[in-house]
């Protein structure tokens, strides 16, 4: 059986006066909060054991899963260290970021893959950062690949041919692959532990010669890091009937 992971311990401090009262995975966008937009895609998918990783508000996240594991040092660590609150998997495992919205396909297409680690990834994605950002490259990070083979991830970007695709915040590990990233994270020391983000696990695993999947996507996502997002992305969806990233 395939579990999902949706990692909500955080806060979300770029979302401002939104997130002083809740986190930031029950943000607004379209009529539902982000959380409910990624349940509904894993169910659609075919997911019906999905788990939450908690930390800040954790009380106002109850009400969506009976499943839920806390983060007791959320304002000290990153989505990392939020992961390894959950047990150990009997099968697959879906990991979803709580500030993203994603079309069911792309679930769907990870579930499929055969691979221990995969990651989806977004080859539209200049036309997301475009809207979002003045300049994609302030935010963007490398992403360089062979085929559908990853071979480096999440380095500041000095130009945009150096961003292949971009990764979503979506990964999935057979259970294989959960110990494979478990076994890397223990590598590192606690105080490196609190301060490594996915990205830099994800490297860390391909320099020690182990392989990551890509799935690639176009379009029908989104990413909510600042509330300004959340404004583009519901004038968009108002005012472009056929805007490549509408994962409804």
């Amino acid at each position: 059986m395939t579990r999902a992971i949706i990692l909500a311990a955080g806060r979300g401090s770029r979302m401002g006066k939104e997130t002083e009262a809740k986190p930031k995975c029950l943000t607004l966008l379209k009529g539902k909060t982000l959380l409910e937009w990624q349940m509904s895609s894993l169910n659609k998918a075919g997911i019906q054991s999905v788990e939450l990783v908690a930390g800040y508000k954790s009380e106002l996240l109850q009400r969506f899963s009976s499943l839920i594991h806390i983060n007791k040092n959320w304002a000290n660590t990153n989505m990392v260290s939020s992961l390894f609150c959950a047990p150990d998997p009997k099968g697959d495992t879906i990991i979803s970021y709580s500030d993203i919205t994603y079309a069911h396909n792309h679930i769907i297409a990870l579930k499929n893959s055969p691979n221990d680690i995969v990651i989806t990834a977004d080859l539209e994605w200049h036309k997301l950062w475009s809207l979002r950002f003045e300049n994609p490259l302030d935010d963007a990070e490398t992403f360089v690949c062979n085929n559908d083979n990853l071979l480096s991830i999440g380095s500041v970007a000095n130009d945009a041919s150096e961003i292949q695709a971009q990764f979503m915040g979506l990964i999935k590990l057979s259970q294989k692959g959960w110990e494979i990233l478990h076994h890397s994270y223990q590598e590192f020391s606690n105080e490196e532990k609190k301060k490594l983000d996915m990205t830099s696990l994800l490297n860390y695993v391909l320099e020690k010669g182990m392989p990551i999947h890509i799935e690639f996507i176009n379009g029908k996502w989104c990413e909510c890091d600042t509330y300004s997002d959340v404004i583009k992305y519901e004038n968009e969806l108002l005012n472009n009937t056929n805007w490549l990233h509408d994962w409804r």
